[in-house]
């Protein structure tokens, strides 16, 4: 039986791992609850990310689209629902409005329309009377303190 030529570039480690890649894509093996959780966490798919990019940098093609696969695999298996979970416990836009409305309720009036009720009522007050006084202001020269 011939090899196609790219099968026989690769070194006898990358076979390996292009083997047990095409396992774990076959057959249904679920992953252990520690790896689960390191999978399912940002670090982790920064982490698979960073492995695929040094797989497509340092290994053949072959593999390292064959980690691709696994690696979507690999997430779909691990993820148990839970971004689909969170997403179902999250209140809707009504509700928090609400929320907010119950936080923080309608003031009738502020402080400072307390106080200007209370000493400038405006119309209600006396008759304003005109005084007279023998003040006058009187400007003196002052002497070029302008510019024109």
């Amino acid at each position: 039986m011939k090899l196609p030529n790219f099968l026989k570039t690769l070194s006898p480690l990358e076979t390996t791992l292009a083997a047990i890649f095409i396992l774990y894509i076959i057959f249904p093996i679920n992953a252990p609850h520690f790896i689960t959780k390191m999978v399912d966490s940002p670090l982790g798919m920064v982490g698979i990310f960073m492995l695929a990019v040094y797989l497509y940098v340092y290994t053949h093609p072959v593999v390292a689209v064959l980690f691709i696969i696994v690696a979507y695999e690999l997430l779909r298996r691990c993820c148990n629902g839970s971004s689909v979970i969170m997403i179902k416990d999250l209140p809707t836009q009504k509700e928090k409005d609400t929320k907010m409305q119950e936080m923080n309720p309608v003031k009738s009036a502020t402080l400072e329309e307390e106080v200007v009720e209370k000493m400038a009522p405006v119309g209600k007050s006396n008759v304003s009377e005109y005084v007279s006084s023998g003040f006058s202001p009187i400007a003196e020269n002052v002497n070029g303190a302008s510019a024109f």
